[in-house]
């Protein structure tokens, strides 16, 4: 792998924690019992609301959970199968399922629940930028 290459996927695996955190701080919200003022600012900006609606869950699953299930295969991905000549693919189709899924989950927010939870947002940004990295490591190596 390139030095450019390298370093790209030690973007990804740094933002991959950085969406752990986010997605694990998150998760612990959506258990808590009591009102939050954490990122509570109004009605419009009100992660209660959000991650305590019933789109907080998929078949039961919290959907913060599913963010760190999926950041964790991400950095696994970026760290130990860099080496690997299908990393990139794999980093970019993976990455890419997480933003669709990140993408509706957004659509929810501003249009069933008329909420924006700023972690949920934290977290969009965070996996279109891993997403735009995986996109330009997959460019690279082609061209490499």
């Amino acid at each position: 792998m390139s030095p450019i290459g390298c370093r790209i996927l030690a973007a990804i695996a740094v933002l991959a924690v950085v969406g752990i955190a986010v997605s694990s701080l998150s998760l612990y919200h959506h258990y808590e019992k009591s009102e939050t003022s954490f990122c509570n600012i109004n009605e419009t900006f009100n992660c209660d609301i959000v991650n305590r609606s019933v789109y907080s869950e998929v078949f039961g699953i919290p959907v913060a959970l599913i963010g760190i299930l999926g950041y964790a295969g991400l950095f696994a991905v970026a760290v130990f199968r860099r080496a690997r000549p299908d990393a990139p693919r794999m980093l970019l189709a993976a990455s890419l399922a997480g933003l669709a899924f990140a993408l509706y989950l957004t659509y929810i927010e501003g249009y069933v629940l008329a909420a924006w939870c700023l972690l949920c947002l934290s977290s969009l940004a965070i996996i279109a930028a891993i997403t735009a990295l995986a996109g330009v490591l997959a460019v690279h190596q082609r061209s490499g």
